[in-house]
């Protein structure tokens, strides 16, 4: 399992040298403020492999680009209008140029209009560490009262509809507007952000969009672009909805095992791959995540390593992010699932052996309260996570142990 490290660039508040110290062996980075749909350019590529390459002092950091996360699929190809052919193009040409920069795995995600959603960015749990958090309730006071979705009450039980209006009720304009920026977050530098009537306009153009019809979307970008990925080397891998099931009346066609063997099946190529979240698919109580890696393994081509504690045991509920041993995925079961996948690949004589990990989200923990990186992103919180998730990794390819 390689060890990496997601990084925003330059604006990171986590600097490269702090990545380096952190232990890992390569780092996951994007051209976030390149506009979706655009071409990233080789000059770009190479600037951003260029910053990974050296730390402060301009010594080498012995670091480079391993995963782009994410190359980003526009809303006009998920929607299939407007520019999604030359969005096509774009993108075809932005893989052509990082694979000529010999960067191998592409994660991406099918999610509509909004990526993952929380509801607190800097939830104070019992030890006094903050961290992102989803609460069903303050989603719905948003959706119901703030976005002010049409048939939105369509898709909450009476007692869920009262209990938004009473914590509406109780917001303040600030409140209401915090609530607000955090749903529609984007990523540092990211070139596009979403007002309220941007989200408005985006739902509206989904209303014809069902599930089935999303899905066929995707399969119809996956044949478009599979064929360069398989002649290019690259593994493309797909990330889960997050939270893993509906919102705001968007479909979601990437929450459970069944969702991605539907996909893996029609586009059945190793290079159409899986990006294995266990926080964004640990947050459905009805997902397997050893059992998913046991029986999709083949076709894992990153992972996301996080946790999250449900706060109720329906598909649709309240969490939010644990400590990576701590929540609801047993965390140990899931890499020695892992361990097993990449026997076999070995056994098989497998280039991509290796899947690359890195520990995902965190919280924020000492230093990091007062830091205030990017949310779920910290220093100090992912590196304890990283050392735990180490720790495991050791213990279960022991050599006493893999005697025994």
């Amino acid at each position: 399992m390689k060890r990496t490290w997601r990084w925003f660039g330059p604006s990171d508040l986590v600097s490269i040298d702090d990545v380096r110290q952190a232990g890992v062996e390569g780092v996951v980075s994007a051209l976030h403020h390149v506009p979706t749909g655009a071409v990233w350019t080789r000059n770009e590529i190479a600037l951003r492999q260029a910053q990974i390459s050296r730390m402060v002092d301009g010594s080498p950091s012995g670091l480079m680009w391993d995963v782009v996360e994410s190359l980003p699929v526009s809303e006009d190809i998920k929607k299939q209008k407007g520019d999604w052919r030359a969005h096509l193009d774009s993108y075809r040409d932005s893989m052509r140029n990082l694979a000529d920069a010999g960067i191998g795995t592409v994660c991406y995600n099918f999610m509509p209009v909004l990526d993952w959603t929380r509801t607190d960015l800097a939830y104070r749990v019992a030890t006094g560490a903050t961290c992102m958090r989803f609460d069903l309730v303050q989603f719905a006071a948003f959706e119901l009262h703030i976005l002010k979705r049409r048939g939105a009450e369509d898709d909450y039980p009476v007692e869920l509809r009262d209990a938004a209006a009473a914590a509406f009720a109780k917001m303040t304009d600030v409140q209401a507007e915090e609530l607000t920026g955090n749903i529609v977050f984007g990523l540092p530098g990211s070139a596009e952000k979403l007002s309220l009537d941007d989200v408005r306009a985006h739902l509206a153009e989904y209303d014809k969009i069902s599930s089935d019809r999303l899905r066929g979307h995707l399969v119809d970008f996956l044949g478009e672009v599979v064929p360069l990925v398989e002649e290019l080397g690259l593994r493309l891998c797909c990330h889960p909805d997050d939270p893993p099931f509906p919102l705001l009346g968007l479909p979601r066609i990437m929450s459970t095992e069944e969702d991605y063997t539907k996909v893996m099946t029609a586009v059945d190529s190793p290079a159409n791959g899986i990006t294995l979240c266990s926080g964004s698919l640990g947050a459905r109580p009805d997902n397997d995540l050893p059992g998913m890696m046991h029986r999709l393994g083949d076709r894992v081509h990153f992972l996301h390593l996080r946790n999250v504690r449900r706060e109720s045991d329906e598909i649709r509920g309240s969490f939010f992010e644990d400590e990576h041993l701590t929540g609801n995925t047993d965390m140990v079961a899931l890499i020695g699932a892992v361990l097993e996948e990449e026997t076999r690949r070995k056994a098989e004589g497998r280039a991509d052996w290796s899947i690359p990990f890195r520990p995902d989200h965190g919280q924020d923990i000492l230093d990091d309260l007062n830091r205030k990186a990017q949310p779920g992103y910290p220093a100090i919180g992912r590196l304890k996570g990283l050392a735990e998730l180490r720790g495991i990794i050791s213990a279960l390819s022991h050599s006493d142990r893999v005697r025994g």
